[in-house]
């Protein structure tokens, strides 16, 4: 008797934890379709103005805003597919995990890129013109998506020279550790990992100081150099909050063996924190910081109609002016 009103409680608990994460797991998805609608909007705007696709900081900006899309989508479909239980193919599992954890290093990659170029706009303006030319962004591009597929690609070598070939027809529930098979392949993964970013945090760390120094030295551009000084901290902390999601495998692994429900929030938290909340902040820092891209993002949004309300607002005024 006992037992079954145990198995009772413990069946409503369940119930009532599923319902609860159930809402969780659909506001991240509405968050998801929102961000994803903004950076459209934004790619939108930077492809509709010839002087937003010649200039190298708005080209970044533009890749940042693609690579943040693929990610936070391929990451939310991830994430429904971990919820659900869902068993796909190894293969295609495989490569949409490469491609996830190249662009997860290209994302804050671009911003360090983006850090250099407002170091060499506010610290040499003369030379500005000359370095940010075609065959220099497409050198930088080439070396970015070079230096992030480092670590995916070794870690998808070194899957395929551990795993027996029958492994590569079954079928898994899609996640970021599947294909670390081995516990020496998880410890080159962090470590490489590791590497890249300790790299990325000396090169924001000097173009910070750089343009510090600038911004203390000349007193003609002020202005301009504290805004670069802004955004470049405002990196910085995408940096930290992208960083991050490398140290969450041992959070979790501290809530894996206590609590299931804990564990069930944690992840999906982590994944609002350091997967969602970096894929935000670029639209913010340059979408709406930015005077220019903001004034074209406006008329897209509201379709030219800002014009229409402006003439509206302005002859009602003129109506009710005293003769």
């Amino acid at each position: 008797m006992q037992d079954s009103v145990g198995n009772s409680s413990l069946n409503i608990d369940m119930m009532n934890f599923s319902r609860v994460f159930m809402k969780q797991v659909m506001l991240v998805q509405v968050l998801v379709i929102n961000f994803f609608y903004v950076n459209c909007l934004m790619i939108f705007t930077f492809l509709k103005k010839e002087m937003f696709r010649e200039d190298t900081r708005y080209i970044l900006f533009a890749q940042t805003l693609l690579v943040d899309s693929f990610l936070m989508v391929l990451s939310d479909v991830m994430l429904l597919w971990n919820y659900y239980k869902y068993h796909i193919h190894m293969i295609p599992c495989i490569l949409i995990c490469t491609i996830v954890s190249i662009c997860t290093i290209c994302s804050p990659l671009t911003l360090v890129a983006m850090c250099l170029e407002r170091y060499v706009a506010i610290c040499m303006p003369l030379r500005h013109a000359d370095i940010s030319t075609s065959r220099t962004r497409l050198f930088g591009f080439f070396i970015m998506w070079g230096i992030s597929s480092i670590a995916p690609l070794s870690t998808l070598i070194a899957y395929l020279s551990v795993v027996h070939p029958s492994a590569l027809l079954s079928y898994a529930v899609c996640t970021g550790e599947v294909m670390l098979e081995e516990e020496w392949q998880a410890q080159t993964r962090v470590a490489l990992f590791q590497l890249v970013f300790l790299f990325m945090i000396i090169i924001i760390v000097f173009t910070y100081i750089k343009i510090m120094t600038a911004a203390r030295a000349s007193a003609d551009n002020k202005k301009s150099t504290n805004k670069s000084l802004r955004t470049v901290i405002l990196h910085a902390f995408q940096l930290f909050l992208s960083i991050m999601q490398f140290v969450n495998p041992y959070i979790e692994m501290l809530f894996s063996k206590k609590d299931v429900y804990v564990y069930a929030h944690l992840k999906l938290a982590v994944f609002v924190m350091f997967f969602i909340a970096p894929r935000c902040l670029s639209p913010l820092i340059y979408g709406l910081r930015d005077e220019k891209f903001f004034y074209v993002l406006k008329r897209q949004a509201l379709c030219g109609f800002d014009s229409f309300f402006s003439t509206l607002f302005q002859f009602n005024k003129w109506k009710i002016r005293p003769r």
